[in-house]
């Protein structure tokens, strides 16, 4: 039985063959529906791995790929150094072959040649075959020949010139074969084809032919399948390592992205104070996280800020509906009692009373609008003008003439402002005790201060507070009233936007306290309009600025009150980026503070004696 089995034939001539054939001009074909569909059903898969899977399978496929360009190189590397060894073995050693065809039979014989055996055939100068001297037996009786030129014909074959061939297989009939004797008849076989001359002697005359000698490339498909099973192996170890490696590494790396995930989770169910951990800024995740968190602050900002203006909205409908009802019922009222009632004698007598009542009632409510206009207009950012001068000394002088034309019995002083306590020990009551820092009232001459504002509104601020002392303090009470121009170290702070209470008026003291410490910080125009009266606890002065809020209502009413003075002032104040506490009066009583930063080319402020108001004991 005869197989012919191997690697293509190489290195040998070219012979012509079946044309390929082609269309030229061709235009392309548009895609079908059906493969579009498929198309964008494939992209939408591939859009649903998730990142890590997708970045594991990215580095497997280029692992994969490296691996495979590296075996294959190293393959054809290995094959063509011992394609190349062959050669030289075979071009070196033709000669030695043919004049040693005796011995190598002989060694033949006793089967002591190794694996790679030299195969003999010899011809003549016409290419027919004469004899074949040695050819290689392998075990189980198995014949490995290459295939050669048929008899009489040179197949194109060029001297000196190895070329590849495949084997052709013969066994023996009924014989077991095993399967590594029929892989080594199978390699393929270089071959060379030589010329050579035997002398002759005095009776045979000296011949010529042609020798192919040949030597099987076992030993390099062997190799071969040995590198290929090493990279199989070791390429498959890589693969499980690279795996586990680059899943636990992916992981590592994507877990601030995962945490970013859950928080953005939370804050979609609500949870605005939710923050992404934070991360070396240097990093694109850090970055991220940075930029991340200061969005959500400005966006958790702005909803509070819009629930909070949500919430005075609903609050201050209601309330104005409350507050406009009271004095549209009167008017209603006294006008249909008057209706009844003029056909009654002494009606023109209680007509004059019900026209006072409904002049009362629209008065209040006129005021009332006119508060709410204000409030509205100052909310949009209108109503106010800071471009223009305003002179606080002459605001607070005129505002305590006000005040003492009022109540003329109420002692009323002038001064200015000054950062006291801290180590400094101040005198009260039980005796000498250290206090904390505070603002404290100097009394004397009051500094000429001129800043940038609306001179209306910074006065409607000072009204409405000393309208408040009129109402809510007895007649009697003194009040000092002080202003002066104070440094504080408040950079880059918008006092505006700070809430009213203690905590903020604390924060701008200590703010002073290291402006006088360094000698440096910007100026601050500091009013204080202080009263002794019977004060407002602690929860009070928290809603003091909240709108339509009175500690009495009934008194409120009673005293012309609207609950809208303090709310109208702090919007003024705020307006002009400053900042308005009311705050518990040392022995009794309540203080308002107003604080508003003054230009920085503002020249100092100089004493002067013109704002001195009168004063009654």
């Amino acid at each position: 039985m005869t197989l012919v089995g191997g690697m293509a034939q190489s290195g040998t001539p070219a012979h012509p063959g079946a044309g390929g054939s082609g269309c030229a001009g061709t235009r392309p074909v548009a895609a079908h529906p059906q493969q579009v569909k498929k198309g964008n059903w494939l992209t939408h898969r591939l859009d649903a791995v998730s990142l890590s899977t997708k970045l594991i399978s990215i580095i497997l496929v280029l692992l994969l790929v490296s691996g495979g360009i590296i075996a294959f190189a190293v393959r054809q590397l290995v094959s063509a150094y011992i394609i190349d060894k062959t050669d030289t073995q075979l071009s070196r050693q033709s000669t030695l072959v043919l004049n040693s065809i005796s011995e190598l039979q002989q060694s033949d014989n006793f089967g002591t040649l190794g694996l790679i055996d030299y195969y003999v055939q010899i011809r003549d100068s016409d290419f027919n075959i004469t004899s074949t001297p040695v050819v290689p037996k392998l075990s189980d009786n198995v014949i490995s020949e290459p295939v050669l030129p048929v008899s009489g014909s040179s197949g194109g074959v060029e001297f000196n010139k190895p070329y590849t061939t495949a084997a052709r297989v013969q066994m023996s009939s009924g014989g077991d074969v095993s399967r590594t004797s029929l892989q080594m008849a199978s390699a393929p076989w270089r071959v060379i084809a030589v010329k050579w001359k035997m002398n002759g002697n005095g009776t045979t005359p000296a011949t010529t032919g042609v020798a192919f000698i040949a030597l099987s490339l076992h030993d390099m498909q062997d190799t071969l399948a040995i590198i290929t099973k090493y990279f199989l192996v070791v390429g498959i170890a890589i693969m499980v390592f690279a795996t586990v490696m680059a899943t636990l590494a992916i992981d590592r790396t994507l877990l601030p992205l995962k945490r970013i995930e859950k928080t953005a989770a939370k804050i979609a169910n609500g949870d605005l104070s939710q923050r992404v951990p934070p991360a070396p800024e240097n990093t694109e995740v850090g970055s991220l996280s940075s930029s991340l968190n200061q969005m959500l602050s400005r966006i958790e900002h702005s909803f509070h800020e819009q629930q909070e203006t949500t919430e005075k909205m609903k609050r201050f409908v209601s309330d104005a509906s409350h507050e406009l009802r009271t004095p549209l019922a009167a008017i209603h009222g006294y006008a249909e009692l008057y209706k009844m009632q003029r056909e009654y004698p002494g009606a023109l007598e209680r007509a004059d009373q019900a026209i006072d009542h409904i002049e009362k009632s629209s008065t209040r409510m006129a005021s009332l609008v006119e508060d709410l206009l204000s409030l509205a207009r100052m909310d949009e950012g209108r109503g106010v003008n800071i471009n223009q001068k305003a002179k606080l000394h002459e605001i607070v002088a005129e505002s305590a003439e006000d005040l003492h034309a009022l109540d003329p019995g109420r002692s009323i002083r002038l001064g200015g402002i000054t950062v006291a306590g801290g180590d400094a020990p101040l005198v009260s009551g039980d005796g000498t005790q250290p206090m904390p820092a505070h603002l404290a009232f100097v009394p004397g001459k009051v500094e000429n201060v001129t800043l940038q504002g609306d001179p209306a509104r910074l006065r409607q601020v000072i009204t409405n507070i000393v309208g408040n002392i009129h109402r809510y303090t007895p007649a009697d009470s003194p009040v000092e009233m002080g202003i002066s121009v104070v440094p504080a170290s408040l950079h880059l702070v918008d006092l505006g936007k700070m809430p009213s209470t203690d905590v903020s008026l604390d924060q701008f003291i200590q703010a002073a306290q290291v402006a006088a410490s360094t000698g440096s910080g910007r100026r601050y125009a500091v009013l204080q309009v202080i009263d002794h009266g019977p004060g407002m606890p602690g929860k009070a002065r928290q809603k003091i600025f909240e709108r339509f809020y009175t500690a009495d209502p009934s008194r409120a009413r009673e005293k012309g009150g609207t609950g809208l003075g303090m709310a109208i002032a702090q919007s003024a104040v705020k307006a002009h980026h400053g900042l308005i506490c009311a705050s518990e009066t040392f022995n009794g009583g309540l203080t308002f503070t107003v604080i508003i930063p003054m230009p920085e080319e503002a020249p100092q402020a100089s004493p002067s004696s013109d704002g001195v108001a009168p004063a009654k004991a």
